[in-house]
């Protein structure tokens, strides 16, 4: 299957949601607390909204896990006034109980085939005008077969960011700088020692994390960046090495899915090799949270062995 409507569907998707995220964050937004503490914003739910817009209108019975709850905004008429007004500069036809209606396609369970959406991964660099991504994925029988990461902040160089990163099964992964219609191929690198880690502390363990990466030879300080933005660095060849391993203050933790689904295929088909810290493959199967996994390595493939050896010798 070749997947071309879905690729075009999920990139035309995750552009319009990114411009909408650019959009909002130059109007300094402000950040409401969920139920588990983390930051939301209207772009947020602006970006779910006109995601999931997209794939319900043209793959209805597909369903969607994404992050955001439609529930905690319909009790803020206020945020949703907003986050309704962002979306129509997009959707004119947007209206209070289309907004709640859009983000609730969200809300979906895992399937046979499902689509897996983070509409901001890393939303606390999104507010510091720094990294974030639009991660929109789709996982048919437990594997991932279409990944696309919209990076508006990414570094590509001479002072021009922003980049849209699009993998395909079997069919390699690229990156097209936002503005150009020129698609490049990714390729992990097997020289760039270098790994990179989350710039917040509570989202791994970073004295192990790097203790780690010298275990395998790499000595130059972590690379600390927001969302998969992570796996792009990977897959475009500028680190060797992505470790997410658990807190020792919430050593039970389990990913999310839409932390990592377009990520891994990205990467996968750039060259590189994603299991977790025990070296078994991610299973997308089981719900909302990787319960049958527990830490990341993201890496050029090169090293992976040797990295899940160095974990295995490392006090936990």
């Amino acid at each position: 299957m070749s997947y071309e409507l879905e690729r075009r569907v999920a990139i035309d998707a995750v552009s319009l949601a990114a411009q909408l995220c650019e959009r909002v964050r130059k109007s300094m937004p402000q950040a409401v607390a969920k139920q588990d503490k983390s930051p939301v914003t209207i772009a947020d739910y602006g970006s779910q909204a006109l995601i999931c817009r997209a794939i319900a209108s043209a793959f209805p019975d597909d369903p969607i896990v994404g992050e955001e709850d439609a529930s905690s905004l319909s009790d803020d008429n206020a945020l949703l006034a907003q986050a309704t007004d962002c979306i129509r500069d997009f959707i004119p036809e947007a209206t209070p109980t289309r907004t709640l209606d859009w983000i609730g396609l969200g809300n979906g369970e895992v399937a046979d085939r499902y689509w897996t959406l983070d509409p901001i991964d890393g939303t606390k660099g999104f507010l510091r005008d720094d990294q974030y991504a639009v991660a929109l994925a789709l996982v048919e029988n437990g594997e991932i077969v279409l990944g696309v990461l919209g990076c508006p902040a990414y570094p590509l160089g001479d002072g021009e960011k922003g980049a849209m990163f699009v993998a395909i099964r079997g069919r390699g992964a690229t990156m097209t700088p936002f503005g150009s219609d020129m698609p490049q191929s990714l390729r992990v690198s097997s020289t760039a020692l270098r790994f990179v880690e989350s710039v917040e502390s509570g989202h791994g363990d970073q004295s192990r994390q790097s203790a780690v990466a010298q275990a395998v030879g790499i000595t130059e300080p972590s690379l600390r960046m927001d969302s998969q933005a992570k796996y792009a660095a990977v897959a475009r060849g500028e680190a060797a090495l992505y470790l997410r391993l658990p807190s020792p203050k919430t050593p039970d933790y389990r990913e999310k899915i839409w932390d990592h689904a377009a990520g891994v295929l990205v990467v996968k088909e750039a060259g590189g090799k994603v299991t977790d810290m025990f070296g078994q493959p991610l299973d997308f199967t089981q719900g909302a949270k990787l319960v049958n996994n527990q830490g990341t390595v993201v890496s050029n493939g090169e090293i992976h062995d040797t990295v899940i050896e160095a974990l295995a010798g490392q006090p936990v």
